[in-house]
């Protein structure tokens, strides 16, 4: 799968994530610039988190963010549709639980996590609106919501430089050290085509019982913090 189409499913994400399973964790640094560490902390300090509570981190992959999420004391729980990232994450990270899951069809009971994080991933589900119902679904009534994902820079000039990088070079980059590079086309492609800050808003509020919708640029808008709070 090469194309940010509007039909993505969940096998040929699955497929696609388990051929940049290795290396993926270095891959996203050195194309980020080593700018992931810090959006992963701050997705835990969006989250507002506290010993004894239970997060479900959503599209965890490898469990890079998982791992993150329980600095906090909370206990964090990572669900990725991908078996081979998950493999590629017990390996290294053998004390984070990591279980099979679809965004769609989450493997727990209804309200049982105090919140639910998913971190540059929803542009990958076939559905938006369905995985933000179903995040409401496990999630308790007060519980939060944040999705971590690629958005638009606000700066225009900066924008226009940005794209340019993300349709040419992140390519090229992703060649010298990810396991999978055409891969990076289609995540290219995908950053590009998703929503501004605003139109995700929308969208989760749209969706389903969530509310008190807001959100917070990091790194000029590259990648937005999109914060809600379960009715």
């Amino acid at each position: 799968m090469t194309r940010a189409d509007l039909d993505k499913q969940p096998h040929e994400v699955a497929e696609m994530f388990d051929g940049v399973a290795h290396r993926y964790d270095l891959t996203n640094t050195v194309i980020s610039l080593g700018q992931d560490r810090g959006w992963r902390r701050a997705t835990r300090t969006a989250l507002g988190l506290r010993p004894g509570e239970r997060v479900l981190d959503v599209g965890a992959g490898t469990g890079v963010s998982t791992e993150e999420l329980s600095r906090s004391g909370a206990y964090a729980v990572g669900a990725d549709l991908s078996v081979g990232m998950l493999r590629a994450g017990r390996r290294v990270r053998a004390e984070v639980p990591l279980l099979a899951g679809d965004a769609l069809r989450l493997p727990f009971a209804d309200g049982v996590f105090d919140a639910v994080t998913i971190s540059f991933a929803l542009r990958n589900v076939v559905d938006t609106a369905a995985a933000l119902r179903e995040f409401a679904r496990v999630t308790r009534p007060g519980g939060r919501l944040v999705v971590c994902e690629f958005s638009h820079p606000t700066n225009v000039a900066f924008r226009t430089v940005y794209m340019q990088y993300l349709m040419r070079s992140l390519p090229a980059v992703a060649r010298g050290v990810a396991s999978n590079p055409d891969a990076y086309v289609y995540l290219a492609e995908s950053i590009r085509a998703w929503p501004d800050q605003q139109g995700l808003a929308a969208r989760i509020a749209e969706s389903g019982p969530w509310d008190r919708v807001g959100w917070r640029n990091l790194s000029g808008g590259i990648v937005a913090l999109h914060r809600a709070t379960r009715v």
